[in-house]
């Protein structure tokens, strides 16, 4: 069972991932759809922190109001109200520009992926594209 099957299946835990695949956006979406859960992405460029941040939520459709700071993303995730893969296409170029606001990013994105309850459906970041080096662990 692949990577993405495994996770959509339920048998590998939700988290951020590291994604190397040649698969049609369009396959994506059906796979992801197909299993039940909800695929938002981030295909533009976004550098800064608040770049970045309301790329995020553009595509997970967070209100007008999102604040576009940590907390205010924190808040948001946990509304999320589907199980829902986050595809970030561009994701090397934030963590180019602001490693650190990447980093800490990544860390609200992590502990929401952790969150998992009856009234917090799955959440999963897959990270496609080049970018530097970092600890998170390959979805195969």
């Amino acid at each position: 069972m692949s990577g993405l099957a495994g996770l959509l299946a339920g048998k590998i835990d939700p988290g951020v991932y590291r994604w190397h695949t040649e698969l049609a956006a369009r396959d994506l979406a059906d796979s992801v759809t197909g299993a039940g859960w909800s695929l938002a992405q981030i295909a533009e460029v976004a550098e800064t922190k608040d770049e970045v941040l309301g790329a995020i939520g553009t595509a997970l459709g967070f209100p007008a109001h999102f604040g576009r700071n940590l907390d205010a993303l924190w808040d948001s995730l946990r509304d999320v109200s589907a199980p829902t893969v986050l595809l970030w296409e561009t994701w090397g170029c934030a963590a180019y520009a602001d490693r650190a606001g990447f980093d800490r990013i990544v860390g609200v994105l992590r502990d929401r992926t952790a969150e998992i309850a009856e009234d917090r459906p799955a959440f999963t970041v897959l990270l496609r594209g080049d970018g530097p080096e970092t600890d998170l662990a390959d979805l195969g």
